[in-house]
C-alpha cells in the first residue's frame, strides 16, 4: 500500500505539471522485496530425484527508483522573440543561479529585464550571458537555428551580432537532479556537461518563437492512476482478508 501511495504521488506531480513549460515526467520503477524459502529448489527428494521448483514466499514491493523521462514534449508557437525551443531531445540551456552555481533547463521561455539582460522568469541569467546594446530594437531580435543572436541598433542598416547561445548535454540525463523552477543540477551520476553548438554534433537546433511544452500524456497518467488506485484497494482488501482469517483461527478453540 505504501508503494502504491508513492506511485499515486508521482502521478499527481506529473498531472499537476501538464502545462509546465519544459517539464519532464517521472516514472516509478518498483522491485520485489526479500523472499522466504521454506523449501529450496534442488533439494534431494529421493536418492535419484530432487525437488524441481521449491517453495518461496515474497514479502511485498518497494520503489526502487524514480526516473525522469526526457522524451521531447510538443512544440507550441508563441511568436515571442525570446521564446526558444530545442528541436530534439539533445540539449539544455545553461542558467546561472543566484548562489553562483549553474543549472540546466529545457524551458526556453526567456525574458528581458531593465538592464537588457536575457534571463528566466525567476531572474536567473542565461549562460553565456547576452545583453542587448543600448538603442537596440527588440522587435528585430533574431536567433538563428545555430544560436547566433543578432539585433538591429538604431541608425544602423545591418543587424549586429550580440552573442551566441550554446547548448549542453550529459552522458546520463536521467542522473540529473531536479531542483524545482524547471531546473536540473549536474550530479556524479549525470556526468559532466558536454557543451555544443545548436544544430551541430547531434544537438538540436533552436526554434525562435516556440516553446517546448510538458511531455506528460494526460490519458496515460489517468490510466496509471486508476491502476495504482485499484492496486491500493486490492492490497487493503488482502490485509482485511488476512486479518479475518487470523481471527477465525484464533477463535477455533472457543
Amino acid at each position: 500500500m505504501s508503494a502504491q501511495q508513492f506511485h499515486i504521488d508521482t502521478i499527481s506531480n506529473n498531472l499537476a505539471n501538464v502545462n509546465t513549460v519544459g517539464f519532464k515526467k517521472n516514472r516509478v520503477d518498483f522491485e520485489d522485496l526479500i523472499y522466504q524459502h521454506p523449501v529450496l529448489a534442488g533439494t534431494p527428494a529421493t536418492s535419484v530425484s530432487e525437488i524441481p521448483t521449491g517453495v518461496s514466499v515474497g514479502h511485498g514491493v518497494r520503489p526502487a527508483a524514480t526516473q525522469k523521462i526526457f522524451q521531447m514534449g510538443s512544440l507550441q508557437a508563441t511568436g515571442h522573440k525570446l521564446d526558444l525551443a530545442v528541436t530534439n531531445e539533445v540539449g539544455f540551456f545553461k542558467i546561472q543561479t543566484p548562489d553562483g552555481n549553474f543549472a540546466y533547463q529545457r524551458d526556453g521561455a526567456f525574458k528581458i529585464d531593465s538592464n537588457r539582460q536575457i534571463l528566466t522568469a525567476n531572474g536567473y541569467l542565461l549562460e553565456p550571458q547576452i545583453i542587448l546594446p543600448e538603442n537596440a530594437i527588440l522587435e528585430t531580435l533574431t536567433i538563428s537555428e545555430q544560436g547566433e543572436v543578432t539585433v538591429n541598433i538604431a541608425d544602423e542598416m545591418r543587424p549586429t551580432v550580440i552573442g551566441q547561445i550554446e547548448l549542453y548535454h550529459f552522458s546520463n540525463p536521467a542522473g540529473l537532479k531536479a531542483i524545482g523552477k524547471n531546473l536540473f543540477r549536474e550530479t556524479p551520476a549525470s556526468g559532466p556537461e558536454i557543451p555544443g553548438t545548436p544544430g551541430l554534433g547531434g544537438f538540436g537546433s533552436l526554434l525562435q518563437g516556440y516553446i517546448e511544452m510538458s511531455n506528460v500524456n494526460l490519458a496515460e497518467e489517468m490510466v496509471n492512476m486508476i491502476v495504482a488506485q485499484r492496486a491500493y484497494e486490492s492490497n487493503s482488501k488482502a490485509i482485511q482478508t488476512s486479518d479475518s482469517m487470523l481471527s477465525t483461527a484464533i477463535n477455533l478453540k472457543r
